[in-house]
């Protein structure tokens, strides 16, 4: 049974938007190209999982175009607000050339230092916290259908070169006349929470030291997800969990992954992390945990990743000291 305490603090970034994905339009071709000719029709232009953002005041909004002002290349229907259509078009980023990495921004900080008004690149982690609930569901399902649709272009049957249908949402094969759909892959993370009310943090060999995040893995075929949370944690760190209980969900677009929250309760708290998995694995008291994070000997997922609110969940507030 969940308790008052494990109700999420704060939004889950990643899971906001305001726009009617409208999928019973995707399949009419001829509103597609009447939207497409419409000058209130609004288009994200989206490029290898980043667009332009500008800065207003405190406020970070999308830079939309109209369709006559987009750049070519593939376009997909991201849903209808407020009687406009919403599109995004896989294509170079106006005024920034193709691959240009140096024009991008890596940080939340660094959108918040750029000049008010002009136009820079970004991506999810760096604008998905700072934009607007519209813009915010505009570019998380731009980037995951951007990516799909470049890893999935030949039909897995036969091989041949699929086609884009329904506003970006299907690929048809020409040969076989199979479709195939946007794939989403389910994984679940958890905030392991010891009898003494401690906090499993972890960091996996890739990561540098002082970065801590809570446990994650993917759901396996014919599991469900709370035996994937016992499942990943004995695998993970060697102890055993009861009780994994359901917070929330966000799209994790990085390529293609849907997080899945969980609290769970540890039932043994020796840790024997798996090496080639886990580098380190630690319990944290929330007055421990202030303390590395004060020093700056510990790092935390940035706010716009589902881990920091169930870390921030069990801490009982905000916390600083982000990746």
């Amino acid at each position: 049974m969940q308790t008052a305490e494990d109700k999420l603090i704060g939004p889950l970034l990643l899971a906001r938007g305001t726009t009617d994905r409208s999928s019973v339009l995707r399949a009419d071709d001829g509103w597609l190209e009447r939207a497409w000719s419409d000058p209130a029709t609004r288009v994200l232009v989206i490029d290898n999982g980043h667009t332009l953002v500008r800065r207003t005041g405190d406020e970070v909004h999308a830079v939309l175009f109209t369709p006559a002002e987009a750049p070519p290349g593939p376009r997909y229907l991201l849903g209808v607000d407020d009687g406009a259509a919403y599109f995004a078009v896989a294509a170079p980023l106006p005024g920034l050339p193709a691959g240009d990495v140096n024009g991008r921004l890596t940080t939340p900080m660094g959108l918040r230092d750029t000049p008010e008004g002009r136009p820079v690149a970004a991506g999810l982690r760096q604008a998905g916290g700072l934009l607007g609930d519209r813009d915010a569901g505009l570019l998380v399902h731009a980037v995951a259908l951007e990516a799909w649709h470049s890893t999935h272009e030949f039909c897995p049957r036969c091989g041949t070169r699929t086609t884009m249908q329904a506003g970006g949402h299907i690929r048809v094969c020409p040969s076989d006349g199979s479709q195939h759909f946007p794939r989403v892959d389910p994984a679940v993370i958890m905030l392991i929470r010891d009898p003494d009310d401690r906090c499993l943090l972890a960091r996996g060999p890739q990561w540098p030291e002082g970065r801590l995040s809570i446990l994650a893995g993917f759901v396996e075929p014919g599991e469900s997800l709370e035996a994937a949370v016992i499942r990943e944690v004995a695998e993970e760190v060697g102890i055993t969990v009861a009780n994994p209980r359901y917070l929330g969900s966000q799209p994790w677009p990085f390529p293609r992954s849907l997080m899945l929250g969980f609290f769970a309760e540890a039932t043994t708290t020796t840790l024997t992390p798996d090496a080639d998995e886990i580098a380190e694995a630690h319990w944290y008291s929330r007055t421990e945990l202030l303390r590395a994070l004060d020093s700056g000997e510990l790092r935390l997922p940035p706010p716009v990743s589902i881990a920091r609110r169930l870390i921030e969940t069990w801490y009982g507030g905000e916390l600083i000291g982000d990746w």
